[in-house]
């Protein structure tokens, strides 16, 4: 193992590019219609486990996230080969969280509880909306009530950690429609919710529709007021704003920990280490930014090419990487890179970034390398200095992306 990458616990996420259909705002690197390519993908994501597990043995694994894609399109025998080949070539630790992302038209009771016995900890279900007219124009496969008894049936089979994904700002979408299915969503009393606004992104179907006058495009002003009001709703019904778009249910005493958080995307945002996975998956890792080719087929012939090839015992993790064919792209972060990094990814979290921390990183101050950007945002009501860390401010979080770009290095 290079010797950079012999440090803490890192998480491991999996991509599942399989969906029943392909939804109109969705630009993840998904498909429908390769139902054929599953099993040998499966076989494949096996395979890569075994690579990166002999490339970094002895790394202990805190979480891991089952994502897509629609995961829960995978039977109950071919998750237990991917599991089975996690727990032999990575070191898991005990109690470690395993995500898991679900479609509610894809799962029934049985199907959860054998997701449970698993080893599935966490549940996210994809829920968008609770109004049938919506997820039709979502292009959703599920209907209000399905989303419902998936979320009963969850509970039913034991899951004590499920969040619920929302979408908001849908064009033309009132804000009496919003706040009807964000309270249908507390009346469940999930463990955590994931709000987000409606983001129209290049080449999805919803973009093609509203350069064709199909549809209006999302309205900025109507989401900012959906997003306060939920701030304020979720506020009063006891959930724990943690990160910009993420509220967790808190724990009961301290002696529980800090709550319904997903440990695995604080990884993320607090700039931790991870090893992506699968199809078009991205890691952050070893001091370098990479992902996997992102075509599904050619994922399963560079994963063999790779396994046919072998992969030496590298000191550096730029010639693991060269070793890795299913790997196409690759970044070494520079240190201006890896401090913009952490301070916009820190400033998405309520906590926001320690100045101290951020010191003990990178040996410098952070008014020594943002001094001016910092003023100027702080003059604009942007972002604050509280206690040692620097935070948006309410009005930052509505401007969050003009807050980040200023941070990005030239």
């Amino acid at each position: 193992m290079p010797p950079e990458m012999r440090a803490e616990p890192l998480s491991l996420y999996l991509h599942i590019p399989f969906c029943t259909l392909k939804c109109s705002y969705c630009d993840f690197n998904s498909y429908a219609g390769l139902e054929g390519l599953v099993r040998p993908y499966v076989d494949a994501l096996a395979a890569e486990m075994r690579l990166w597990g002999e490339a970094v043995r002895g790394r202990p694994v805190a979480t891991v996230f089952f994502g897509g894609g629609t995961p829960s399109l995978l039977s109950i025998p071919q998750l237990e080969r991917l599991f089975a080949a996690m727990r032999q070539h990575f070191q898991m630790e005990a109690g470690a969280e395993v995500s898991l992302e679900a479609n509610p038209g894809t799962v029934d009771r049985g199907y959860l509880r054998e997701l449970l016995a698993l080893g599935v900890n966490r549940l996210s279900l994809g829920v968008q909306s609770f109004h049938d007219d919506e997820l039709v124009a979502l292009d959703r496969i599920h209907s209000a009530e399905e989303a419902k008894q998936a979320y009963r049936w969850a509970r039913e089979a034991g899951f004590q950690r499920v969040n619920l994904d929302l979408i908001y700002g849908l064009p033309e979408q009132p804000l009496e429609r919003w706040r009807a299915t964000l309270e249908e969503a507390v009346s469940l009393a999930p463990d955590h919710l994931s709000l987000y606004a409606l983001t129209v992104e290049e080449g999805t179907k919803l973009a093609y529709d509203i350069d064709h006058g199909r549809v209006p495009a999302p309205d900025a002003d109507a989401q900012a007021e959906m997003y306060e009001w939920s701030c304020e709703r979720l506020a009063a019904s006891g959930y724990r704003q943690y990160e910009i778009s993420n509220w967790a249910q808190p724990a009961l005493s301290d002696a529980e920990g800090p709550g319904q958080e997903c440990r695995h995307n604080l990884t993320y945002w607090r700039n931790g280490e991870w090893l992506g996975l699968g199809a078009g998956a991205h890691s952050h890792f070893g001091g370098f930014r990479f992902a996997d080719v992102y075509s599904p087929k050619q994922y399963l012939r560079c994963v063999e090419e790779t396994v046919a090839a072998g992969v030496p015992a590298v000191e550096d993790t730029r010639s693991l990487l060269r070793a890795m064919r299913q790997v196409t792209y690759q970044e070494e972060q520079t240190a201006d890179t890896a401090m913009a990094d952490t301070a916009i990814l820190a400033l998405r979290l309520n906590e926001g970034l320690s100045l101290e921390e951020f010191r003990a990183r990178f040996g410098r101050e952070l008014g020594e390398v943002y001094g001016d950007t910092l003023a100027e945002m702080s003059s604009a009501g942007l972002i604050e200095r509280r206690d040692g860390r620097l935070l948006l401010t309410a009005r930052g979080r509505l401007l969050a992306n003009e807050v980040f770009v200023r941070l990005l290095p030239d």
